[in-house]
């Protein structure tokens, strides 16, 4: 008796739907690309046309200014100073906003959507539009970089902490209401010991934004390793623009290695 093969093909009409979603698929996406840089107006054959020019700009680069290098020090100091005083700022007003943002700890409707809008709304502004404002407000210098970073660094904190809290272990929680502790009571002896470890990684991890970011903030004049790079770029010293490159970049990563091994040990 001839045996009935188990195997089973997809019929024809199956194959094509997935040949047509996958073409209807590559078709969005070019049109979506086309779209996007038409707006923009990218020209490709322009971009070619003008790479003489930035290679031209690349040698009067080489060799940097290596005699820059100490304006580029103390540039570097304030932007540390902008990024650990913001992230400090930024992580204590973090605190109370994660608490009243995790829905597990904060059951008060209304505050609990009051908070999480509010963190929401200042995590959707980018940090230089921040810059820009306080900058028209307060004046230039790191004090309008600071508090543009303060501002970014509660909501990130706030955001990423009030996630991990709602995932925290509950039994200690429990326990302790379980025998009559008031709401201070449980979040100090039974929340808090549960999130210092990811809070105070996340603090670190912002940390290393801040630093990347107070370089950028400068050029809208809030201070900064940023300031002394628009300003070499607009008497055109190059020499001394990639001079302050350079020093920042590896500037950068040092700090970035650093911090991550710090949060590595955290976790």
């Amino acid at each position: 008796m001839p045996q009935v093969s188990s195997h089973t093909t997809n019929p024809p009409v199956i194959l094509w739907k997935g040949k047509l979603k996958k073409a209807g698929a590559i078709t969005a996406i070019a049109a979506i690309y086309i779209w996007a840089a038409r707006g923009i107006g990218f020209n490709l054959f322009e971009i070619i046309r003008e790479l003489p020019q930035f290679f031209s700009l690349l040698g009067e680069m080489i060799p940097p200014n290596w005699g820059y290098t100490a304006r580029v020090f103390p540039a570097l100091l304030e932007t540390v100073q902008i990024a650990v005083l913001a992230t400090l700022v930024g992580s204590i007003l973090a605190f109370p906003l994660t608490l009243f943002s995790a829905n597990n700890i904060n059951t008060n409707t209304p505050l609990y959507f009051l908070a999480k809008g509010f963190m929401n709304f200042i995590r959707t502004i980018p940090e230089l539009l921040y810059a820009s404002i306080l900058v028209a407000g307060i004046g230039l210098g790191a004090f309008s970089g600071m508090l543009a970073l303060t501002i970014f660094s509660t909501a990130v904190i706030a955001k990423l902490a009030s996630e991990s809290l709602e995932a925290i272990d509950h039994g200690p929680i429990e326990a302790l209401q379980a025998v009559g502790a008031n709401k201070l009571e449980v979040i100090r002896f039974a929340v808090v010991p549960q999130m210092l470890s990811f809070y105070a990684s996340y603090t670190l991890y912002v940390f290393e934004i801040n630093i990347r970011a107070s370089t950028v903030l400068g050029l809208v004049g809030a201070g900064g390793v940023g300031v002394l790079l628009r300003t070499s770029l607009d008497l055109f010293r190059y020499a001394n623009a990639a001079t302050t490159i350079l020093i920042t970049f590896v500037f950068v990563m040092i700090i970035d290695y650093t911090s991550t091994r710090m949060r590595e040990r955290l976790t």
